[in-house]
């Protein structure tokens, strides 16, 4: 699962994504900020789904707290790298990921 996620990290820095640190709270460098972003649960959800259902099954990912944004970044930008549908319900609302856009307009 690791591995996957590590996959998608490289694969995104070529899109030119750069980590949002705003939803690392924690006082520590920029690298160490990364690596807790990329351990928030619903990123760990959907590298655990990649590695365990067939190509083309869409994923759906339920959660209690709010999705940040950063990860909400993300996961757009996996749905358009694996060419995946992506449900994700938070605390506040659905999302729907499809081709690196979101149902809810980036209302995040």
């Amino acid at each position: 699962m690791y591995e996957k996620l590590q996959f998608l990290r490289d694969k995104l820095k070529e899109l030119g994504y750069t980590p949002d640190y705003r939803s690392a709270l924690h006082d520590v460098e920029d690298e160490q900020k990364e690596e807790m972003l990329w351990c928030h649960s619903e990123r760990l959800a959907i590298g655990f789904a990649l590695i365990n259902t067939a190509e083309g099954i869409t994923i759906t990912v339920m959660k209690n707290l709010r999705v940040c944004e950063d990860c909400h970044t993300v996961i757009k930008l996996i749905s358009r790298v694996v060419g995946r549908e992506i449900f994700l319900r938070d605390s506040t609302r659905f999302h729907h990921f499809k081709d690196g856009t979101c149902s809810c307009g980036d209302y995040w």
